[in-house]
């Protein structure tokens, strides 16, 4: 069960999960963003960065705070139901809160073009090619029915990239397994302001900002 959010730095946000380190737990704070909110204009404006920051992930901090007290009391207790009963309250609060981590640093202002070194060479052997993996994982975000995620993972059991989706705030790794290295929120609040409903716009955009270094970076982590 969720105990405590690490920072997430180039290696992602991890989980420390016994249910014994509920009892002296430090509560989960928002991340700061390492950029301005009006950094990734055009390509994403400052009013959605500043709602998608400061209020949708502030939520699920808050939330997943409230739901693991909760649990702890239920815990403490020992009334197994209601830890049951908490439980989709803690993957959809805490996925958020994991899944934000990632996207924010996967983005930056300096963003765009394409990876090198190792992670490119991974995704030439997995996909062909940069451009027949960017149009997959374009694909698979865009067919994301209501809300959810695209994700690029890595597979560490067979050594390899894969693409996946996953549905509302539901974490990639806890969900699939795949170590998260590149994610896109397709939530309607992440593009919906300047957007509307044309998600495959969005999507367009959003590739001058992938930060390759971070994505890069989480990759070399993984392989270790």
């Amino acid at each position: 069960m969720l105990c405590r959010l690490a920072s997430a730095g180039r290696s992602g946000a991890k989980l420390i999960t016994p249910l014994g380190c509920l009892a002296s737990r430090q509560k989960h704070t928002l991340p700061d963003l390492p950029y301005d909110y009006g950094a990734l204009e055009p390509h994403i404006k400052a009013e959605i960065m500043q709602l998608h920051h400061s209020k949708h992930h502030a939520t699920y901090v808050n939330n997943l705070n409230v739901a693991e007290e909760k649990y702890k009391e239920a815990l403490a207790k020992g009334d197994v139901t209601a830890q049951v009963s908490l439980q989709p309250a803690l993957k959809f609060n805490g996925g958020g809160h994991i899944n934000h981590t990632i996207f924010w640093t996967n983005l930056s202002p300096n963003g765009g073009g394409e990876p090198k070194g190792e992670l490119m060479e991974a995704i030439k052997r997995d996909f062909g090619s940069f451009a027949n993996f960017k149009e997959k994982l374009t694909a698979v975000s865009v067919g994301v029915q209501g809300s959810g995620w695209g994700w690029l993972g890595y597979n560490k059991e067979q050594g390899r990239l894969q693409i996946a989706a996953c549905a509302n705030q539901d974490p990639l790794q806890g969900t699939t397994g795949l170590i998260p290295l590149l994610g896109i929120d397709v939530w309607e609040h992440a593009y919906y302001l300047q957007y509307k409903n044309v998600r495959p716009d969005y999507l367009k955009a959003i590739w001058n900002v992938i930060n390759w270094e971070d994505v890069s970076a989480r990759y070399a982590t993984c392989k270790k």
